[in-house]
């Protein structure tokens, strides 16, 4: 792993999310540039064990390093000096799938709490509802889901770049805040569709 801030972020919250014992999805982590802007995202998804493929309820998260955020952390490492604080854009996508009928969207909204918890100084804030519902070609089935998501940004000051391990202390809250969350959205009742893959562990 390359000896970065950015990346030493990744592995905090990965770190969080399992030591909450949650499930990184396969195939669904990715890191990305964008070659003409150079931002750099990096996009997971994790859900809770023994739920089969896909799961329930599962959360997708994403951290985006925007090109200024590298410039000010360049100048910081390079010249020691900070014009502005570099910047990681995060957003959590809880979502609810595999449902036999539309959800109600005020039961979901009523299990979540408006803001995540604390991030080092910095909260994520709840978005709007998604809901979508998807058929198969013949119509004999469709699939219902809903779609919550949380986004904020988590500034670093010159402490945290100094010292990584400072990461691993504003990032731990949020393993255990998703998965109590993705426990919470799974016992609200809903009626499932089984899934299409069994879990063999």
């Amino acid at each position: 792993m390359l000896d970065h801030v950015f990346t030493d972020a990744i592995g905090a919250l990965r770190d969080a999310l399992e030591k909450a014992l949650l499930e990184r999805q396969a195939f669904e982590e990715r890191f990305q540039s964008d070659v003409l802007l150079g931002d750099l995202t990096w996009e997971t998804s994790y859900g809770l064990p023994g739920e089969g493929l896909p799961p329930r309820v599962r959360a997708d998260l994403t951290l985006e390093w925007p090109t200024w955020s590298q410039a000010a952390y360049r100048s910081w490492y390079i010249e020691e000096e900070l014009p502005e604080l570099p910047r990681i854009d995060i957003e959590v996508v809880l979502r609810i799938q595999r449902l036999v009928s539309a959800p109600d969207p005020r039961r979901v909204l009523d299990a979540l709490p408006p803001e995540s918890p604390a991030i080092g100084g910095e909260r994520l804030h709840r978005s709007g509802p998604t809901v979508e519902a998807v058929s198969n070609d013949d119509l004999t089935e469709t699939e219902h889901a809903i779609e919550i998501s949380y986004e904020g940004s988590y500034e670093l000051d010159e402490a945290t770049l100094a010292d990584g391990s400072t990461l691993d202390d504003h990032f731990s809250a949020m393993g255990g805040w998703i998965s109590s969350t993705l426990v919470r959205l799974g016992d609200l009742n809903f009626e499932f569709l089984p899934p299409l893959e069994k879990d063999d562990d």
